[in-house]
């Protein structure tokens, strides 16, 4: 069987096609060679387990790993210190045996292939080392097994030195799935207890673990704020002693081609791999879990129905705008997570719609907490010294639970788009230039006598409002990033690929309109047309409403005024 995109779980090399995890890999390697203690702080399916077991086999020749994942110890047993040591050692031990019986495999192996002694060679654990670490977890295995005597964090420390003493090789600790215990003063502790022992193996010596990396979505170095709405807040983490982990782990448009062409060398579709890729790149900011979901569509779904009889069709621009379409309308594991930290933290949603709405720019300061909570659920990301939404489909999600709320669904331009809706789509081609008209007619209806800072402040939610429900389950929009701010916003739309560009803009004079009108041309170079939509806002007391046509050189600027 050929390998396929995955999007749950673990990816695996013989499996799935994957991006080359080669360079993130070295870089990682260097900060365990140096002893570094460190966390891997990424929003959800964000490739955090597969990037960590990728790396514990990459290091498997220099380092006994002990891979856990803190899901396996159970939420209960966090309640009291005695159980949660238990099941830390518990958990540790399998893992460590496991590992050590792969490389005494790994060992046997070599003997019989090279047929020659060993002995002397740094990847073999001598007999002595042996018996000593028999002993050793025999005795923590004892100190488990008896029940009426507590077992606390400070005998598990001690039996995890003992084990990094006797092994004869640097143990390296991960721990996947921090997030499930980052909440617990018991897990406080422990953290407490790491850190003791990584400064007094500085300090004096002392033999404990070489490296420890601990992946989650929280940044467990700097437990600062609630894991858990309702509960108090959690200050002064012991985890100060890791190091910052500024490896980018999105797909760049290099990752996603090499993909490609191991997914083209198996299945021979055709496509333009480099043009793909970009697409790929554009719309996703390379968050693997979109990247993989819209390559598996186009994969696995597509080819076969009326639009994309084969592969071929699949992976082209049409097959890419389908498979769009499809990923933002599904209901999902990532989606279901975003929605439900917008339930969660209420001060999600108000910097979002500042973001989304308001054309507002909002400078990256980590000190402010909704600023920083949108980016550790990775709705938004830092693009210079300003937050944007963190990708496109993102944005398009974004976009359809805030204009689908209770507190927009029944507003009067809805309900007029859905009554207007049968005369904008004719032969399957959208008419941009009437729907344009019919928006401006009941806007002026409705809003015509609104100032001038109730439409800034909603003039363009009310024109998206009106859109949606005209191209929803068919079409697509999105927003420039580039272009919004409280003056102007770009919105492309994707209908049955065939795109529209539509800038809306406030009016602030003849020159600045003149000047629009230039970058919307801009634009209109860019994705190769020669027609653009544009809607003005205009609060000019002698303005005329409507729908005009503009000729300038080669472009035809269709213009509504409100």
């Amino acid at each position: 069987m050929r390998k396929e995109f995955n999007i749950t779980g673990l990816c695996v090399p013989g499996k799935h096609y994957m991006v080359d995890l080669g360079s993130r890999l070295e870089q990682m390697k260097k900060m365990v060679d140096q002893g570094q203690y460190f966390t891997i702080n990424r929003a959800r399916q964000y490739g955090k387990t597969t990037t960590l077991a990728a790396l514990a086999e990459y290091l498997k020749k220099e380092y006994i790993v002990v891979f856990l994942d803190f899901q396996m110890i159970g939420s209960a047993m966090y309640d009291r210190e005695d159980s949660f040591a238990r099941a830390f050692a518990a958990c540790f031990l399998d893992e460590f045996r496991s590992e050590c019986e792969t490389m005494s495999g790994r060992e046997d192996r070599a003997w019989s292939e090279t047929g020659r002694d060993l002995s002397g060679s740094a990847d073999v654990v001598s007999e002595s080392e042996t018996n000593a670490l028999d002993r050793v977890v025999e005795a923590l295995e004892k100190s488990l097994a008896n029940r009426e005597e507590p077992f606390y964090l400070l005998q598990l420390f001690k039996g995890l030195t003992a084990v990094c003493r006797a092994v004869g090789r640097p143990v390296v600790l991960m721990a996947d799935e921090v997030d499930s215990a980052a909440d617990n003063q018991v897990f406080l502790d422990f953290l407490s207890q790491l850190r003791k022992y990584y400064l007094e193996r500085a300090r004096k010596g002392t033999v404990t673990f070489h490296c420890v990396i601990l992946a989650s979505v929280y940044d467990v170095k700097n437990l600062k704020r609630k894991l858990r709405p309702g509960e108090e807040h959690q200050r002064n983490s012991p985890w100060n002693i890791a190091v910052d982990l500024t490896l980018d782990m999105s797909f760049s448009k290099n990752d996603i081609a090499g993909m490609l062409r191991e997914y083209e060398t198996d299945v021979h579709t055709g496509m333009d791999i480099d043009g793909m890729a970009g697409l790929l790149a554009e719309e996703t900011s390379g968050y693997p879990f979109l990247v993989c979901r819209l390559c598996r569509i186009m994969d696995m779904e597509l080819p076969g129905t009326e639009r994309f009889p084969d592969r071929h069709a699949a992976w082209s621009r049409a097959g890419f705008l389908e498979a769009v379409r499809i990923l933002v309308s599904e209901k999902n594991t990532l989606f279901d997570s975003l929605n439900h930290k917008l339930e969660d933290y209420p001060e999600l949603e108000r910097v979002i719609c500042r973001l989304l709405f308001n054309g507002e720019r909002i400078v990256y300061n980590p000190d402010v907490e909704e600023i920083e909570t949108a980016m550790l659920f990775g709705f938004v990301k830092r693009e210079g010294a300003a937050v944007a939404i963190a990708n496109r489909i993102f944005e398009t999600r974004l976009y359809d639970r805030f204009l689908t709320s209770s507190e927009w669904k029944e507003n009067s331009l809805t309900q007029a788009s859905f009554s207007d809706i049968n005369g904008f789509v004719v032969d399957g081609h959208l008419n941009m230039r009437r729907i344009l008209e019919k928006f401006t007619q009941h806007f002026q209806e409705l809003y015509g006598e609104e100032d001038e800072r109730f439409v800034e402040e909603y003039g363009r939610r009310f024109f998206l409002l009106y859109l949606r429900p005209i191209i929803n389950g068919t079409g697509n929009f999105y927003i420039e990033t580039q272009t919004r701010d409280r003056k102007r916003t770009d919105v492309i739309v994707d209908y049955h690929g065939e795109q529209f560009v539509i800038e809306m803009k406030i009016w602030h004079g003849k020159e600045y309109h003149e000047r629009g009108e230039q970058q919307l041309i801009g634009y209109l170079q860019n994705y190769r047309k020669t027609t653009g939509y544009l809607l003005s806002f205009n609060f000019n007391q002698k303005k005329e409403t409507g729908v005009f046509e503009r000729v300038i050189g080669e472009y035809r600027i269709v213009e509504a005024v409100v």
